[in-house]
């Protein structure tokens, strides 16, 4: 399933759904298919990400590009490892992006 977060402010950030529901719960947000990030929610859930993203930068050690290293998916496979950081980015992007331009971040229909 793929969540995707919607802004008037930038483009759209798309995430399967158990990255997206993760990010969501570090932002306060309860793992649902739609919801809203307000304009007076923005400040903390953007310092909430960026808070998550440096502690899993500090606890997490730096790995050599030709290191592989494998995580497990929800359906029981596997794939390579994402760090925190770069599924982050991109939606903390779009939340600093909305604050600017006051508006809300959306998902779902």
């Amino acid at each position: 399933m793929l969540i995707v977060f919607k802004s008037k402010a930038a483009g759209d950030v798309m995430m399967f759904g158990d990255v997206a529901h993760a990010l969501m719960e570090i932002m306060g947000k309860a793992p649902a298919a739609q919801g809203i990030v307000t304009v007076e929610q923005l400040p903390e859930a953007i310092a909430r990400l960026k808070a998550a993203v440096a502690q899993d930068k500090a606890e997490k050690p730096v790995v050599d590009h030709d290191e592989r290293i494998f995580e497990k998916t929800p359906e029981g496979g596997k794939r390579e490892y994402v760090s925190l950081a770069r599924r982050a980015v991109p939606l903390i992007e779009l939340l600093e992006y909305s604050l600017q331009e006051a508006v809300p971040v959306t998902w779902g229909v």
